[in-house]
């Protein structure tokens, strides 16, 4: 295989965009976006979208395609960037991957199993239940379709809970008779990047980050956005914590202190979730010649 992705994966705020750029430039080369909520053209501020200046710096890929109202999961992602990426490596011997979405990283590299699309129909009708009557009866539903997969699913989280219920609805058959867990074929190779730093220095960056997207417009970003409030591409941090705030939970100074704490959880978070990953290598973002020499390397 003589095609290559530079993945470049971090937790929020660490400076992956610069880097990500900086990386795409020394290969005269273009950039895929790895982020859930970037892909939403309404979403700009809170997900902190490359700016024009950053987007006219290198071509970037997957970002503003969407609506929110837009269903898009993980899976969706993998194929549309599976085919992307074979349009861009006739072009180019190397391609560009970033962002924190864990899940999305994942599907590039690893799959998803190919899962049905579940039925708008049946998913308003589960979705509806969920409302009405809390997530307890979805939970046993579970448990009857698919005990096995009952067993091991955090049942804290309901959108899991939910979609393995559709999954089973749609199928007939139990969700966990249709997670493979393996790992797909790459017609490429891959070169995984890690950024991080000390942990109080990324906590500062993150606090200053948010103070810098409200002086952006960020309140009236998520105003726009407000009645559209219970759509799950709208259940992030950012939006939710001022959704609140909007519906009189808190005042408005509590709000910027939870959405950077959130914030800093978040990212703690990512960085568990990727350095569980051993073909990671890990660097500050300002050893930008250290991660250089170390891709011509691997190359």
């Amino acid at each position: 295989m003589s095609k290559t992705l530079i993945i470049i994966v971090g937790p929020t705020g660490i400076g992956k965009t610069s880097t990500a750029i900086n990386i795409a430039n020394s290969y005269n080369t273009e950039i895929i976006s790895a982020d859930s909520r970037q892909i939403f053209k309404e979403l700009n501020i809170g997900t902190a979208t490359p700016t024009s200046e950053e987007l006219s710096q290198a071509k970037h890929h997957m970002i503003a395609t969407h609506s929110i109202k837009d269903y898009y999961s993980a899976w969706e992602f993998e194929q549309d960037v599976m085919k992307l990426s074979i349009q861009l490596f006739d072009k180019h011997d190397t391609l560009v991957l970033t962002g924190g979405s864990m899940m999305y990283v994942d599907a590039v590299c690893k799959g998803i199993d190919d899962l049905p699309t579940i039925d708008e129909e049946l998913r308003n009708s589960l979705k509806a239940q969920y409302e009405k009557e809390g997530i307890e009866n979805i939970r046993r539903q579970l448990k009857k379709l698919d005990p096995e997969f009952y067993d091991i699913v955090d049942l804290k989280n309901h959108k899991r809970v939910i979609h393995a219920v559709e999954i089973c609805l749609m199928t007939g058959k139990p969700y966990s008779s249709l997670r493979t867990n393996s790992i797909k074929k790459r017609p490429f190779n891959m070169i995984k990047i890690g950024l991080t730093m000390d942990r109080a220095d990324l906590y500062e960056r993150i606090n200053l980050r948010v103070d810098k997207m409200f002086e952006a417009g960020l309140e009236d970003e998520v105003k726009r956005v407000y009645p559209l409030k219970e759509l799950n591409s709208l259940n992030t941090v950012g939006y939710k914590e001022l959704f609140a705030h909007y519906d009189g939970e808190y005042n408005f100074e509590k709000a910027i202190e939870l959405i950077k704490r959130n914030s800093r959880r978040y990212a703690k978070k990512q960085l568990t979730w990727f350095k569980r990953d051993a073909e990671i290598t890990w660097f500050n973002p300002s050893d930008i010649e250290e991660i250089k020499k170390h891709i011509e390397k691997q190359l």
